[in-house]
């Protein structure tokens, strides 16, 4: 990528389980025997790539843009958090080369859902479906995660200017 501002992100979110039937991972929402404590809707994979994408960027972290003592994020559709991240970005003339994505939990399991994330998610940025990855963990029965008591994400993505973006 001669010419090229490329730059790193890394993010990561928690969430501890709670009353409801489901939960929203990638963009995906999964039937669940319980829900997520969060403001918003609680999507540890989304929450973490957003703060991914706004740390390569140098633009801060998911709370600086959508702090959860804002009322209007009560209940937000983390869907749309992600595209504002992505008009930041865009403004910026970055664009995503690549996300990996790595879902801690016990329950529920994300195999069957792998394939509706990594659409989800590429859709949000503007990528084909191969330049993103989605993989799952359960942390083999240790910690709060073992125990069922909460889920996890941590994501990485890549992100650069394109040639001409990069001359600017």
């Amino acid at each position: 990528m001669t010419g090229t501002a490329t730059r790193i992100g890394f993010g990561t979110d928690v969430h501890a389980y709670g009353p409801g039937d489901s939960v929203v991972i990638a963009g995906v929402r999964i039937a669940h025997t319980r829900g997520v404590i969060a403001h918003s809707d609680g999507d540890v994979a989304l929450h973490a790539l957003c703060d991914a994408l706004l740390g390569a960027a140098g633009l801060g972290d998911i709370g600086m843009h959508f702090p959860d003592t804002d009322p209007k994020w009560k209940g937000a559709d983390s869907r749309e958090l992600t595209r504002s991240v992505m008009a930041q970005l865009h403004a910026r003339h970055y664009v995503v080369g690549n996300a990996d994505i790595t879902i801690l939990a016990a329950t529920p399991r994300i195999a069957r859902h792998r394939d509706a994330m990594r659409r989800a998610v590429a859709q949000l940025l503007g990528i084909d479906d191969h330049q993103v990855n989605i993989k799952a963990t359960t942390t083999e029965g240790l910690g709060f995660i073992g125990r069922s008591e909460g889920l996890a994400a941590q994501a990485v993505v890549l992100i650069h200017k394109p040639d001409s973006a990069a001359a600017r």
